[in-house]
């Protein structure tokens, strides 16, 4: 199996009654992006409401992909405590949402136990997206 040629992770946390600086303060840790429910939010000059809250954090792109080193960085920004992870799970949507992208078909990426397991013990679920390259799989 190929390697993915490139990978994006986020970890993200949502609710209906999400208040960032809360999710702030008990990780210690600034977030790449937040919003409270109701908020107005501008993307790619579209307007919208927050219909959920979100806080996020964002690790490095990297290309080769490298999922496991960006675990690492975005879990070493937070804590380890896992009953701040506990609490939070009874209030929120906790997951690490991942785009996998493809240069060409078969390729593939491979998570290290210590990962799954660091991912496991915080209640985290993996979230993935694949994006296909522009060869077939047949090549």
């Amino acid at each position: 199996m190929a390697e993915l040629a490139r990978a994006l992770a986020t970890v993200r946390i949502t609710g209906d009654e999400l208040v960032p600086d809360e999710i702030t303060a008990a990780f210690g840790c600034e977030p790449t992006r937040s919003w409270a429910r109701g908020e107005t939010l501008t993307s790619h000059g579209v307007t919208r409401t927050a219909r959920f809250g979100m806080w996020s954090l964002v690790a490095e792109d990297t290309a080769p992909a490298d999922v496991d080193s960006q675990v690492s960085s975005i879990l070493g920004r937070l804590t380890s405590d896992e009953t701040v992870w506990s609490r939070l799970r009874t209030s929120y949507s906790i997951d690490l949402f991942c785009g996998w992208f493809m240069e060409r078909g078969n390729e593939g990426v491979t998570l290290e136990p210590e990962t799954m397991l660091a991912l496991g013990r915080r209640g985290i679920s993996l979230a993935v997206d694949l994006y296909a390259g522009g060869e077939s799989a047949d090549t």
